[in-house]
């Protein structure tokens, strides 16, 4: 999957959520999607990184994109409703979630981290997640094919010293991708959902994880969407649970 070859055409028609649209691999996997016929719904907190996605995408000539600003570090429960109230106006159905915003927090030892800034990430990696699936889990019913992505990390799935809460949350969300990949498998098998770790990839993240970095040492988001695409895709149909990786080992 990581050399899949997407044929053109692969999400026309689909509807897909991309969260962190903004900017890094959200901003990539958005122009992405659209590229292959998504209409993708762009969801972050900067409206202006979201408009330049937007304006990139619609002079493309792709389908027209939607914009839903949303902080995920204050949303409320009542937030995500009402987000799922306007996709389902607008658009009746959800095919596609790519869960991609995060925040990094602090690399440092639990007994020096600070609790608020462990709050804040946890609650914007692990905690939003959750009531944003569970806000849309009804739209994803409406779909023939949707696919639910979680965003992970090596320290996801092994911890290391001095990753905090942002190993912890993405702990989490493996255990949620993997819960609901159970729960949503019925007999239609219409809803999968996979966690996915992207490695070392040349985003800003990366760079305040790893200061002294030659960031040219690692790939860009474009090298490793083939992986984006196929999971999005319906040549992913009946993968679900799975703990992927978008780059070889």
């Amino acid at each position: 999957m990581h050399d899949y070859k997407a044929p053109e055409g692969l999400l026309k028609d689909r509807i897909v959520l991309v969260t962190g649209a903004g900017s890094g691999i959200g901003r990539t996997a958005a122009k992405t999607y659209a590229a292959y016929g998504a209409t993708v719904i762009l969801l972050g907190r900067t409206i202006s990184k979201l408009e330049s996605v937007y304006d990139e995408i619609e002079a493309a000539g792709h389908p027209k994109p939607a914009i839903v600003p949303m902080n995920l570090e204050g949303a409320a429960v009542k937030d995500y409703e009402e987000m799922a109230m306007t996709i389902e106006d607008n658009f009746g159905r959800l095919d596609g979630l790519l869960h991609n915003a995060g925040l990094l927090g602090q690399r440092t030892p639990v007994e020096l981290s600070d609790p608020e800034t462990w709050a804040r990430v946890m609650q914007v990696n692990a905690h939003a997640p959750y009531l944003m699936t569970r806000a849309l889990i009804p739209l994803l019913r409406q779909s023939s094919d949707a696919s639910v992505i979680f965003t992970s990390s090596s320290v996801g799935r092994k911890a290391r010293a001095y990753w905090g809460a942002y190993a912890i949350s993405k702990f989490a969300l493996e255990g949620l991708s993997q819960l609901l990949a159970d729960e949503l498998d019925d007999e239609r098998h219409n809803v999968r959902v996979n966690s996915l770790n992207p490695g070392a990839t040349r985003t800003n993240m990366r760079a305040h994880a790893y200061p002294a970095e030659n960031p040219s040492d690692n790939p860009t988001p474009e090298d490793i969407m083939p992986i984006y695409l196929y999971l999005m895709g319906r040549d992913s149909h009946g993968v679900t649970g799975q703990q992927l990786d978008a780059q070889p080992k």
